[in-house]
């Protein structure tokens, strides 16, 4: 098959100009059609000619990187034109949360030093919650070490800071896409697909081939929807804690057979599962057909460290490892919290919005 297009060739300039790069492989992409039953880039990229660099960001974000485009395409290299599709698109994609991130900035120092800026974090907040514990307590449980004030007075603010700023970021988003008017049926359309990740089932069903290649695999579609729904289960036993509180005046501590543990519990395996199974996926994959910024590791290292220091907190309490890891374990939720706009956390806001941006298109 000969594609009649003249365009220019050079694989290395998706580091250099990562929206441009994009737009020479989707044009080409284009051109071909052979992927277009794979997932919904594809029919959304046929659905017009020209390519603006709004269009460029949307088409990124909707991109799942389950890499089978790669594995079928004809122009990979050896071929002159050298497509990796999945890599351009996921550079335009990190160079889109780099841009629209607010506060501008913090998100590029991030992808550049994940692992020290969130190592540095957790350690530095974990002191200063071990240096609040040595202040006279005024509970039970871990508010023997830590106040329900003082935990409200820190958290509170750390909650509410990535709220605006992801807020802030996605209205960015929205205005560069060009969404739209959303109908009940897009949002309900899009939340489904977020909810069973169709798209991580390369929109067949039968999987993608991020880890095996030629191979279809349903792993990374079943290692993301533990890590999300331990993730909300986990934020569900917060909140039903929270209710708990100051709605019947039960506060904490609270049995194992109470909702806010058994909702945390839960969600705490299914997180630690989830990020180990990312972890070893990521493993097996070819790095060439990745990104090349430590935001994304480094991001599922600290939630899994989330998840399973909290779960160690719950079996060692009364014991005297009870404070120590109780100011790791707040250290790692702060800095979880606080980076949350920078980190990988914030590609879920951004690929919600691109699946709405996506059925109100259709």
């Amino acid at each position: 098959m000969s594609l009649d297009v003249t365009l220019q060739t050079d694989p290395d300039a998706v580091l250099d100009d990562p929206i441009a790069e994009a737009r020479r492989q989707v044009e080409i992409c284009n051109a071909c059609r052979y992927c277009e039953g794979f997932c919904s880039v594809f029919p959304a990229i046929t659905r017009q000619k020209v390519f603006a660099d709004g269009d460029i960001t949307q088409l990124a974000n909707l991109c799942h990187n389950c890499r089978g485009c790669y594995y079928a395409c004809q122009y990979t290299e050896p071929h002159d034109w050298a497509l990796n599709l999945p890599r351009a698109l996921g550079e335009a994609r990190v160079d889109s949360w780099e841009r629209l991130a607010w506060p501008g900035g913090l998100a590029r120092v991030f992808q550049r030093q994940a692992g020290a800026v969130a190592a540095a974090l957790v350690v530095g907040f974990a002191v200063m919650f071990a240096l609040i514990a040595l202040l006279p307590g005024g509970g039970e449980g871990f508010y023997a070490y830590l106040s329900h004030g003082a935990m409200v007075a820190i958290f509170l603010p750390a909650f509410l800071f990535p709220v605006v700023s992801i807020s802030v970021s996605i209205r960015r988003y929205w205005v560069e896409v060009g969404v739209g008017r959303v109908t009940w049926a897009a949002l309900s359309g899009a939340l489904s697909d977020a909810a069973n990740m169709r798209n991580l089932g390369g929109g067949q069903g039968q999987g993608c081939n991020f880890e095996k290649e030629e191979r279809y695999s349903n792993g990374r579609r079943h290692v993301h929807q533990a890590v999300m729904y331990g993730f909300l289960l986990c934020f569900a036993s917060t909140s039903s804690a929270t209710v708990l509180h100051y709605v019947f005046d039960s506060p904490a501590p609270y049995g194992f057979w109470s909702l806010p543990k058994l909702l945390g519990v839960s969600g705490g395996l299914l997180l630690v599962a989830g990020c180990v199974g990312m972890v070893m996926l990521k493993r097996k994959a070819d790095p060439k057909l990745g990104t090349a910024g430590q935001g994304g590791a480094a991001f599922v290292w600290l939630l899994g460290f989330v998840g399973l220091s909290g779960l160690l907190l719950y079996a060692v309490r009364g014991t005297g490892l009870t404070g120590p890891l109780l100011a790791l374990h707040l250290g790692a939720v702060l800095t979880f919290f606080l980076l949350t706009p920078y980190s990988k956390m914030a590609h879920g806001f951004y690929r919600l919005t691109a699946l709405v941006k996506d059925r109100v298109g259709r």
